[in-house]
């Protein structure tokens, strides 16, 4: 026979927080670029680029429940009476349960679970302490985590510009489609049949009288018509070189939120639109959108050149009414790979070479019909004069903003492409 067995309710702190409010909070680490560090990582080829150890997360989280107000603060006074978590063990327990359901829902994974009641064992001086077999261990942001932090920024960049109606990209061409948007026209070959049934009728009633039954010709078919919306093949190029973590100021990160951002927007709002993300430096690459937010800049130059042919060529496979690069910098061209595969390097000026093989490749996106737009987060003299340039030849836009207003510009200049022939 089955049963109930009811319990007095003893409320979990872990429990009751809430983990989206969490994860807002520990935003800045998720996608922190180096900024803290000297000269940041860059490994995308190792198996271990962008993890992160999992004690990391738990210093993490315990300035989460200090800065926030995610925990009622009579309970947070009393519990961060003794900060550190190898002597406080109900703060570990409380972190350790938060990094659990976490790994619950979905937003992380790690390669070794975190002891929610670690066992206690005794030192040699007397003192209680917990096991640290799992000091080193490691956790992965998912793409769950990496979705929300997305819609959470596109949502905050939304509110910021006021009241907008996004959809996807309409144009003044009419098309014969599922939505109806103009008047009717007669049916020709190769239209959707989206039949307009009472102008189709009063056709044949015209033609033959009133009468049953009602007789259907070829010409008397009349179709909706729609307005043709035209989809958008775009290259994110992000400028991972070291001047984006120099200056005491952490340009790349909301870079990366950005780009969350734009890939939430798109998938959300403009399905047949595509996205895809290159990082230039020495060299570039095109990555995952869902390695995006692991990636942290480097001592590296800016290599313009080489992040133009990657992106041409991720664009080429793309058979989409628009094309366009979207490149995010903060530096002027400076390096430049060689026929033989070495990376030439100069930092000081307009280096005329690597000037002239730049331009050569924006002139080869202009025959594609690629739109180059550039947004510059530096005023640096030379790298204005070598964007006035791009602009010039690809007829572009060029946008100086900072990276508190990137976003803004990014997505007001994104949805603001109504037309079809943008080129």
């Amino acid at each position: 026979m089955k049963y109930t067995r009811y319990s007095r309710y003893s409320p979990n702190t872990a429990d009751e927080i809430d983990l989206e409010d969490l994860l807002n909070h520990l935003s800045d680490f998720f996608l922190q670029s180096g900024f803290d560090s000297q000269y940041g990582v860059f490994e995308m080829d190792s198996s271990l680029s962008g993890e992160k150890y999992l004690d990391d997360l738990r210093e993490a989280i315990l300035r989460a429940l200090q800065e926030g107000d995610l925990v009622p603060p009579e309970s947070l006074e009393q519990m961060l009476q003794d900060p550190d978590l190898s002597r406080n063990r109900e703060l570990r327990e409380l972190i350790d349960r938060l990094i659990q359901r976490m790994e619950e829902q979905g937003y992380i994974s790690s390669n070794q679970p975190a002891q929610v009641t670690p066992p206690p064992s005794q030192t040699p001086g007397g003192e209680i302490g917990h096991d640290t077999s799992n000091a080193h261990a490691r956790f992965e942001i998912k793409d769950k985590a990496l979705d929300f932090l997305g819609f959470k920024t596109l949502k905050d960049l939304l509110a910021s510009l006021g009241k907008s109606s996004f959809g996807r990209h309409d144009t003044r061409d009419l098309a014969t489609g599922i939505e109806s948007g103009g008047v009717s026209k007669h049916y020709e070959f190769g239209d959707t049949l989206n039949i307009d049934i009472s102008a189709t009728l009063f056709n044949s009633v015209q033609r033959n009288g009133p009468g049953i039954p009602i007789e259907l010709d070829y010409p008397d078919l009349m179709v909706h018509q729609c307005e043709y919306q035209s989809s958008c093949a775009t290259v994110l190029m992000l400028d991972c070189s070291h001047s984006m973590i120099l200056y005491g100021e952490d340009r790349f990160t909301p870079a990366k939120r950005v780009a969350l951002a734009l890939s939430h927007l798109i998938r959300t709002q403009y399905p047949g639109d595509s996205l895809h993300c290159v990082l230039f430096h020495d060299s570039a690459e095109e990555i995952p959108l869902a390695k995006l937010a692991r990636v942290q800049v480097g001592p590296y130059y800016t290599n313009t050149r080489e992040g133009l042919r990657v992106a041409q060529r991720v664009l080429s496979r793309q058979k989409k009414d628009m094309r366009q690069i979207i490149m995010i910098t903060d530096g002027k061209p400076s390096a430049l790979t060689l026929e033989d595969g070495r990376i030439y390097k100069n930092a000081f000026g307009l280096d005329p070479l690597v000037v002239t093989e730049t331009m050569e490749e924006v002139a080869k996106c202009k025959r594609a019909g690629i739109l180059i737009n550039t947004f510059m987060l530096s005023s640096d003299y030379s790298l204005v004069r070598f964007v006035h340039r791009i602009t010039e030849l690809c007829r572009g836009k060029a946008y100086f903003t900072t990276p508190y207003t990137l976003g803004q510009y990014l997505l007001m200049d994104y949805v603001g492409r109504k037309t079809r022939n943008i080129h």
